[in-house]
C-alpha cells in the first residue's frame, strides 16, 4: 500500500522539478553540451593514460592495431584539431608528439590538448556552427559536424584506452568503485 502511494508522489515531485526547464530554450545548446561533457571525458581519459604502465605504451592488441602511445598521440591531435574547428579558432602551435615519446611527454601533451579544448570551448557559442571549414585535409564539413565528431571521439578514445588497459590487467578509471 505504501509503495502504491509513494511512487506516484515521487514521480510528481520529480516531474514538477523538471517542468520549468522542459519547455525553456537553451542558449547555445551544442557548445553548452560540449562544455558539459568535457570535464568528465578529460578526467577519465587522462586518468586512463596515466594508469597505463610506461613500459606498455608500445603495446598493441594485434599487429594491425596502433600502439597505446600512438593512440595517445592521436588523441592529442584530435583534440587540438577538432576543438579548433568546432570553435572557429586557430589550433595551437605545438610540437607534434610521436607514439615513441615518453609516457611523461605524451601525458603532458594530452593534458595540454584538453586544456586547449577547455579554454576554447569556454568562449565558443553556436553562432558559427553552420559555417563550412576544412575539418581534415580534403574533408569539408560544418562546425556542427566537427562538434559532433569531437564529442564522439572523446567517448571513442576513452573506450579504446580502457580496452588497452584491460588487455594489460589494469582496471580503467570508470570501472573502479
Amino acid at each position: 500500500m505504501k509503495e502504491t502511494i509513494l511512487v506516484p508522489l515521487l514521480f510528481l515531485l520529480v516531474a514538477s522539478m523538471m517542468a520549468p526547464t522542459a519547455n525553456a530554450q537553451v542558449k547555445n545548446p551544442v557548445s553548452g553540451a560540449l562544455r558539459d561533457i568535457l570535464p568528465g571525458r578529460q578526467k577519465n581519459t587522462i586518468a586512463a593514460v596515466e594508469a597505463m604502465p610506461a613500459d606498455k605504451f608500445s603495446f598493441k592488441p594485434t599487429a594491425d592495431q596502433m600502439t597505446f602511445g600512438h593512440l595517445v598521440a592521436h588523441m592529442v591531435e584530435a583534440n587540438n584539431v577538432l576543438c579548433s574547428k568546432a570553435a572557429a579558432v586557430e589550433a595551437p602551435k605545438v610540437e607534434a608528439v610521436k607514439d615513441t615519446d615518453s609516457k611523461d611527454k605524451l601525458v603532458a601533451a594530452l593534458k595540454a590538448s584538453f586544456d586547449f579544448c577547455s579554454d576554447t570551448l569556454a568562449k565558443m557559442d553556436d553562432s558559427k556552427l553552420g559555417e563550412t571549414a576544412e575539418i581534415f585535409p580534403g574533408r569539408q564539413g560544418s562546425r556542427a559536424w566537427a562538434s559532433l565528431v569531437l564529442a564522439s571521439s572523446w567517448a571513442d578514445h576513452y573506450a579504446e584506452a580502457a580496452m588497452y588497459l584491460r588487455l594489460n590487467g589494469v582496471l580503467p578509471p570508470t570501472a573502479k568503485k
